[in-house]
């Protein structure tokens, strides 16, 4: 398996598109219901199969990343041959990009003394998918890149 497994909640969400699936492999409902009972890891494997191609799919068609916590934001925008990191460092402790309040304030006062922004970006060590995976493994979100673009054309 090159990535993971979905959860049972994003399998419920992609039952038709797994039904579609198992039907591509010419399995049916009645079909995979005995599989489940008699062959678990042959479930197992298609299941896991499934997974990989969504994760693919959904890979293949990411361009940015966020990862926000208390003190710091990381977005990535993530071209073909590499990945561009805007940091942003909170250095008032009084303060938490976690909370809405404060989140705000730093939308609206960018420019200020107590944050700091770094920017690079380097060329994908592996595959491309498989580094994306592994930031979203980490806690980061796929997103529109609204504030990636915002804060790239602050910092320029």
């Amino acid at each position: 398996m090159k990535y993971r497994q979905l959860t049972k909640e994003q399998l419920l969400e992609l039952h038709e598109e797994f039904a579609k699936f198992l039907a591509t492999q010419q399995i049916d409902v009645k079909e995979w219901k005995t599989i489940k009972v008699e062959k678990p890891e042959v479930a197992d494997e298609e299941l896991n199969i499934f997974s990989d191609l969504v994760w693919e799919d959904v890979l293949s068609k990411t361009k940015y990343l966020e990862h926000i916590s208390k003190n710091d934001i990381n977005l990535f925008k993530c071209s073909s041959k590499e990945i561009i990191r805007i940091y942003i460092k909170l250095n008032d402790t009084t303060k938490s990009f976690l909370d809405t309040n404060d989140f705000n304030w730093f939308l609206k006062n960018p420019v200020n003394d107590s944050i700091d922004y770094f920017k690079a970006s380097k060329k994908y060590a592996e595959e491309r998918n498989l580094e994306i995976f592994k930031l979203i493994e980490m806690g980061s979100v796929i997103s529109k890149g609204d504030l990636f673009k915002a804060t790239s054309q602050l910092i320029q």
